[in-house]
């Protein structure tokens, strides 16, 4: 990886006080290096630093994302319940979930009207909306 990936990947580390430890580091240039933001699940990311050779178990990389979501560098955002993807882009924006490749990539916020959601019950408060947009190609 360049230098200036590295640096990028370590500044957006210590913005979050986080140690930038060797599989942090690995995982964050995989993720931030070239600027780019970047929807992966655990197992792409997996798959991606093992083709870059770097050595990280899955576990690890489980680890590390969360605590990037704990950290708030990331954005975790499920799909039908199971399958977590995790977004770098973390401010708050509509997604498009491709059925038949299981991408998913960001919508145009600008296109989005939510006129009312239902107010929370009470002891709760609203602490976020997600908008997973299911598409599916026409033939």
């Amino acid at each position: 990886m360049s230098d200036i990936q590295t640096e990028r990947s370590t500044e957006w580390l210590a913005g979050a006080s986080l140690r930038p430890t060797r599989q942090r580091l690995t995982l964050a240039r995989l993720l931030v290096g070239d600027g780019q933001n970047r929807h992966v699940t655990a197992e792409s990311l997996f798959d991606a630093a093992s083709q870059s050779d770097e050595k990280v178990s899955l576990a690890t990389v489980y680890n590390t994302l969360r605590a990037f979501c704990d950290a708030g560098l990331m954005r975790e955002i499920t799909v039908d319940g199971a399958k977590s993807y995790f977004d770098t882009r973390i401010d708050d924006h509509p997604h498009f979930y491709w059925e038949d490749s299981a991408a998913l990539t960001d919508a145009p916020a600008s296109e989005l009207e939510i006129s009312r959601i239902p107010d929370a019950p009470e002891g709760a408060e609203i602490a976020s909306v997600d908008v997973v947009i299911r598409l599916r190609r026409t033939r």
